[in-house]
């Protein structure tokens, strides 16, 4: 997808990672959501993909019309250049290492063992190549009695106890409805990576780095991997609530649902004026969070019938004005375009290409939309001319 050129609309050239250098071989939503990252801050992301091309441009509807890939591709493959490459050939590894000569950062999802078998490996480019900072991402990695199975977000979900987490008592385990385990993943990477970038301008060399699925989802488990291993507590899926504290709950009100989370005592006292409910804070059931915890369904049932009646934004705002943590459950049309989505450049919304932008925010640097999603079946790719491109700020303060 190209976005349309507006010269007269540019933005700032680079970024704060300007300069670095990085062949994405990933697929899917890990990797090209970590590659991302790096790119909207300004890193040259060339997008390497196989005649078949990322499966993600396939998964629709919706499908973008000018360039025929799906939303979910569209929405994570932003400020990259791309290229075709059979890398299975050795003419297309040959394209491949040339591509390699100056980069900074390779990263690669293939099942382990892939680029060793195409002598592409970690030990065979660090000897070529001693400073490059290599990151691998799999399901299960090299080690354990798992090394190199297949995986998926929703596989690790289950596995790694996430599933077993959420939902209620009447649905049983139920996946989360975001790919929460890719997203950390993703996120998890474009740290390992920035650390080794550090770490490197100390020592000089690269490295390699491992990324697993199912570390980082170990990872996403607290506070019941805490809960667990500290007093043995098995968490059941629990719905809405929250197992250390109450109340920490959706609530139906007169103009829709809203959200309430409370962490401390003396929230909890600002929320009972709040609704009218001053008697609440003496009562010994709910006297402190440890008693609301044990009583949180009466909690619950008693706030509920006090909350009926209320207008549940104007509670909100009240609350929040306070510092008590409340809000509306909104839908996502009316998430992204909420006044404090716009108020903080949260959406690029432009002819071409519209988005949710970078949350990374400088006093200094800014994130920009430099390139569309790569075009795909090109052996040539977008490397030599980037030009038909608009640039514009998108998400900066």
């Amino acid at each position: 997808m190209a976005v349309s050129q507006d010269k007269n609309m540019a933005g700032p050239q680079g970024g704060s990672l300007a300069g670095l250098k990085v062949l994405d071989l990933t697929r899917v939503l890990a990797g090209p959501f970590c590659t991302m990252i790096l790119a909207d801050h300004g890193a040259d992301v060339i997008k390497v993909e196989a005649e078949s091309g990322d499966e993600t441009r396939g998964w629709g509807p919706p499908f973008d019309e000018a360039s025929g890939a799906a939303s979910y591709f569209v929405g994570l493959n932003r400020n990259k250049r791309g290229i075709c490459l059979d890398m299975k050939s050795k003419a297309g590894r040959d394209q491949f290492l040339s591509l390699l000569e100056d980069a900074d950062i390779l990263i690669e999802n293939f099942k382990p063992g892939t680029m060793e078998s195409w002598d592409l490996g970690y030990d065979t480019l660090s000897k070529r190549h001693p400073a490059l900072i290599y990151c691998a991402i799999s399901g299960f990695g090299n080690d354990g009695p798992m090394a190199g199975l297949a995986r998926y977000d929703a596989i690790l979900q289950a596995m790694c106890g996430l599933l077993s987490t959420n939902g209620t008592t009447d649905t049983g385990a139920m996946k989360m409805g975001a790919p929460i385990v890719d997203f950390s993943t993703g996120l998890y990477s474009a740290i390992a990576i920035l650390m080794a970038v550090y770490e490197r301008q100390k020592s000089g060399a690269g490295q390699m780095i491992d990324m697993t699925l199912y570390d980082c989802a170990m990872a996403m488990l607290h506070p019941h991997s805490a809960n667990y291993l500290l007093g043995g507590r098995i968490p059941e899926p629990m719905g809405n609530s929250h197992p250390n504290l109450a109340p920490c709950e959706k609530y139906q009100t007169r103009t829709g649902e809203i959200f309430i989370a409370i962490g401390n005592e003396n929230q909890f006292a600002k929320l009972a004026t709040a609704i009218n409910y001053p008697e609440m804070v003496s009562d010994e059931r709910f006297c402190n969070n440890s008693q609301r915890v044990k009583n949180k369904r009466v909690l619950f049932e008693e706030m509920q019938k006090v909350l009926a009646d209320a207008d549940g934004e104007a509670i909100c705002m009240k609350l929040l004005a306070q510092s008590v943590p409340a809000g509306p459950v909104r839908t996502i049309d009316n998430a992204l375009f909420a006044q404090q989505t716009v108020a903080r450049n949260m959406l690029i919304d432009e002819p071409g290409y519209r988005s949710v932008a970078s949350p990374i925010k400088f006093s200094r640097s800014t994130s920009s939309l430099r390139y569309g999603p790569p075009s795909h079946g090109d052996p040539e790719g977008q490397l030599e001319d980037a030009s038909g491109y608009w640039e514009t700020t998108a998400g900066s303060s």
